[in-house]
């Protein structure tokens, strides 16, 4: 069974060949959470995730034989990239199978890592047997993201810097797929401060260690922004470990994953992928767990499709009023137009888009419906821009 001293010994084993991340408190997201909040930037390692530390000591610990055999891996990426960046430092030969529909930017990023990656099935279960089928083929080492006892190790790496770093921390909060990073987190935590707190975070539409964990049966989805913990099967060694030594599970949706990315975007200038961020996103959700706690939020990753990431921030703009869609109704004649975005100017908001509607519409056929985009200042100056255009004598309203 997984021990403290073997993660002490992976702390050795990768020192010097993954980034010792800073650990730094935020005051503005402690000041927005009712807690002390210190974050672990685990997307500056060279791979942009927390998968470097389990890769590595996995990969340092293969005999000469299976160094020359080489090695396969099943991953949405972060994984991926952590065993193609350190089989390429070691010269160890890497195939990786990642699923059909892996964001693009993880797919050619580890390729560039000289991996041969193969896309296979839909889901991280399809993958991994495609991986396992390879192995047996090719007698290649399998190499898995989180279900191994050597990469549980290396991921506790991580809690051992933090309360290293950060003492006086009594709450973990971490992001939970396969549950590789929060087992060998919480053993690390639990075996040097047994009051520490340690609470795993899954998204509402794969909640399968919550399932396991709590007996529960709740439906998994699709697919999710926080496709870094999109896993379908929990690991056993994982599972045994957080039945032991991990507080709570709590669950996040799309929409507050969403919100934690652009606010560290906003306020710590880093760009956190959906599963990175999902820590963060139930501290948010459920601040009544964490209020008056010092707590060490891990940002497992930043590897998130820079089209993906332009489209949550245009929508955490309209969530926070500073991207709003309005509705005139005007009379169709010359001027009509100027006149209305005159009044938005003057109220000062800026026009994004404009769109005349004359056909779908119930008014009289000499109105016109225009729709504008507008960027403002947040709810209470789009209360302010249609005030404005109701005083001017059009109808005005939010759509």
């Amino acid at each position: 069974m997984l021990q403290l001293a073997d993660i002490r010994a992976a702390a050795d084993r990768v020192q010097g060949q993954v980034l010792r991340t800073p650990c730094v408190e935020s005051q503005t997201l402690s000041q927005l959470t009712g807690a002390r909040v210190f974050l672990k930037f685990e997307n500056l390692q060279f791979t942009a995730s927390f998968k470097e530390r389990g890769a590595c000591n996995k990969l340092t610990q293969l005999s000469a034989e299976e160094r020359a055999r080489g090695v396969v891996a099943m991953s949405a990426g972060n994984h991926a990239q952590g065993v193609a960046y350190h089989a390429q430092r070691l010269g160890i030969r890497a195939v990786i199978v990642m699923p059909r529909f892996t964001p693009g930017v993880k797919v050619e990023r580890t390729r560039s890592f000289g991996a041969e990656v193969v896309l296979h099935g839909d889901t991280l279960d399809e993958a991994r047997s495609h991986a396992l089928a390879l192995a047996e083929r090719e007698k290649l080492v399998f190499v898995h993201p989180y279900d191994d006892e050597t990469i549980v190790a290396g991921q506790g790496t991580a809690a051992l810097e933090m309360l290293a770093d950060v003492p006086e921390l009594d709450t973990l909060v971490v992001s939970v797929g396969g549950g590789g990073l929060i087992a060998g987190m919480a053993l690390a935590a639990k075996a040097l401060r047994p009051s520490m707190q340690v609470i795993g975070v899954q998204t509402l539409r794969f909640p399968n260690m919550y399932n396991a964990v709590k007996g529960a049966q709740l439906p998994q989805g699709l697919s999710t922004i926080a496709e870094g913990i999109a896993v379908g099967t929990p690991g056993q060694v994982p599972r045994e470990i957080i039945q032991r030594c991990v507080d709570d599970i709590v669950l996040v949706d799309e929409g507050d994953i969403e919100h934690a990315i652009v606010l560290l975007l906003e306020i710590e200038k880093t760009l956190v992928e959906g599963a990175g961020a999902a820590g963060l996103a139930a501290m948010l959700k459920h601040p009544e767990h964490f209020k008056g706690r010092t707590v060490g939020l891990v940002l497992g990753g930043g590897n998130i499709d820079p089209l993906l990431l332009a489209a949550i921030i245009e929508r955490g703009m309209v969530r926070a009023g500073r991207l709003a869609r309005i509705r005139v109704s005007a009379r169709d004649v010359p001027g009509s137009l100027a006149r209305i975005t005159a009044t938005v100017a003057e109220a000062g908001a800026n026009v994004n888009e404009v769109h005349h509607q004359r056909a779908f519409t119930m008014l009289a056929a000499q109105n016109v419906e225009i729709e504008l985009v507008i960027q403002t200042r947040g709810p209470d100056h789009i209360e302010a821009v249609l005030a404005a255009l109701r005083n001017a004598g059009f109808q005005a309203e939010r759509q």
